[in-house]
């Protein structure tokens, strides 16, 4: 049974009021004043006050603010027949949990009440019922899909309802993994019948090769400022616990974008800012791609690539590019921002959240720290939260900049390993291998055997590409249980899924 202290000078007056609490199942303690109500919760525990603002000896508001130095955590309900606006901000500015103006009636009081002390278990109700009610018609969704806006469509479902869940501590959440390993398997069959035609025909959603073109260009055609901002292995669903603290400054224009496979950072984001696939990119400058066998960083020369993709469409515009792989990077930058805030374009990549997510495998603490999809976005929340980058947006905002937000790719929680046999030349990454002689189970992956079809550069004549599905990574036989558990759990990308594949595109907006 909660028990409620509730105090008032006038209190016998609300005895009907307190009858009704108590038939309701609240143990109801009553004093009129604020010395008493003090006391009282020095001899007891309490789960709420109800707390009148007018009151003889110490005032409510005073009283107030001795209940949260003691009780920091528990909730008060302030009371007053007062309308003034200058007490109304006292109470609100010291963190009360309602404010109610007399005459009250018992309703009101009941209210506020399963506000404040069941509104966990009643969302959390209320968000299974409304979740078991569209699992059917999600599940419908994903056995019509017959488009790529099909399957955008469906994963906001999904992610709308993962945070949904989340924060609502609810009891869906096997039901939705569930339902989200369906949604991949049957996305992985789709992507398998129609990649070769989105490579090869006009007939494709906009790709990572498109992005830069089709989002960047326009603006700066309008006369904008705009900055092209890159958040390395960016989510979907991490995008929209970020969405909110970005709004407070932007107007926010949200899209999703398709990546080319392999769903890697030396693939992808290469081809966003060369404006090209990777084979064209390997062809037409050889110099500035770099193949996964060398020495040399993969992602050496992305200002470069963005100059060709400017001189290609004949671009006049300067532009800044600029990689912030640590705070203090990004710190500088905006100390230094005054020396670009007029250049037309800036472009920059961000590398937090993939650092995060090879610290993630390498780190057992921070494996422990982000040890589900839920921990992992609260992670990166707080990065943004509490990092430059937020400053870095707001200065953005300050100077008059279109923002677009997006990313070169997504990543995946992977749990099955599937194995695979290949030379010492295969590639590391564990969502796709490329190699001359590799041995796999073709019903297991998505194979490329003619890669240039595909507008990839093949290392060997006898190159094949392979992608992982769903949850699945690729392992070796030597040492398998010892690779398996090391990666089990860890955050990968390369490969098929939602999660990689379907990204983030926002244009962000000054607020006036």
């Amino acid at each position: 049974m909660e028990k409620i202290l509730w105090a008032d000078d006038e209190i016998d007056l609300l005895k009907p009021h307190i009858l009704i609490l108590k038939q309701k199942g609240y143990d109801v303690t009553t004093v009129s004043n604020g010395i008493d109500a003090l006391e009282a919760l020095e001899r007891d525990k309490f789960s709420l006050v109800l707390l009148d603002e007018m009151m003889p000896g110490i005032s409510g508001l005073e009283t107030l603010q001795r209940i949260n130095q003691r009780h920091p955590d528990l909730p008060v309900i302030m009371i007053t027949k007062s309308e003034e606006e200058n007490i109304m901000n006292q109470a609100i500015g010291s963190r009360i949990a309602d404010y109610l103006i007399k005459p009250v009636n018992p309703l009101q009081i009941l209210l506020s009440i399963k506000k404040n002390l069941h509104s966990g278990e009643l969302v959390a109700a209320q968000t299974t019922s409304d979740y078991q009610q569209e699992f059917r018609k999600i599940a419908m969704q994903i056995d019509s899909a017959a488009s790529m806006d099909d399957w955008k469509e469906i994963y906001r479902q999904l992610v709308y309802w993962e945070l949904k869940l989340s924060d609502a501590d609810s009891a869906m959440d096997e039901m939705l993994l569930m339902q989200k390993k369906e949604a991949n398997q049957s996305f992985c069959r789709f992507v398998k019948r129609e990649y070769e035609k989105w490579v090869t025909t006009d007939e494709h959603p906009m790709m990572s090769n498109e992005v830069f073109r089709r989002t960047v260009f326009p603006l700066l055609d309008e006369g904008k400022k705009v900055c092209f901002i890159v958040i390395d292995n960016f989510r979907y669903d991490q995008w929209k616990v970020v969405q909110p603290i970005l709004s407070e400054y932007f107007d926010v224009k949200e899209d999703l974008y398709t990546t080319i496979l392999p769903t890697s950072t030396q693939f992808a984001r290469n081809a966003i800012f060369a404006g090209l696939m990777p084979l064209k990119i390997a062809e037409m400058f050889p110099k500035l791609w770099v193949d996964e066998d060398e020495d040399e960083g993969l992602n050496v020369h992305e200002a470069e690539l963005i100059q060709t993709q400017l001189d290609r469409f004949r671009r006049k515009e300067k532009f800044r590019y600029n990689k912030i792989n640590e705070g203090q990077f990004g710190e500088k930058l905006v100390s230094h921002f005054n020396e670009m805030r007029n250049t037309p374009l800036l472009v920059m990549v961000m590398n937090f959240i993939d650092m995060l997510s090879h610290a993630r495998t390498e780190s057992k603490m921070i494996r422990e720290l982000a040890n589900s999809d839920a921990a992992y976005r609260s992670l990166t929340e707080s990065w943004f939260r509490h990092s430059s980058a937020i400053d870095i947006f707001r200065k953005l905002a300050d100077e008059g900049y279109t923002v677009i937000v997006t990313t070169d790719h997504g990543t995946i929680r992977v749990d099955n390993p599937i194995k695979v046999v290949g030379d010492k030349n295969t590639n590391t990454n564990l969502r796709y291998k490329v190699g001359k002689s590799l041995n796999y189970n073709p019903k297991q992956v998505y194979e490329m055997k003619e890669p240039k079809k595909f507008g990839l550069p093949a290392p060997n004549i006898s190159s094949t590409y392979i992608y992982a599905c769903n949850e699945d990574f690729f392992s070796y036989p030597n040492n398998y249980n010892y690779y398996v558990q090391y990666y089990d759990g860890t955050f990968q990308h390369g490969g098929i899924s939602l999660q990689e594949m379907l990204v983030p595109l926002v244009t962000l907006t000054p607020k006036a």
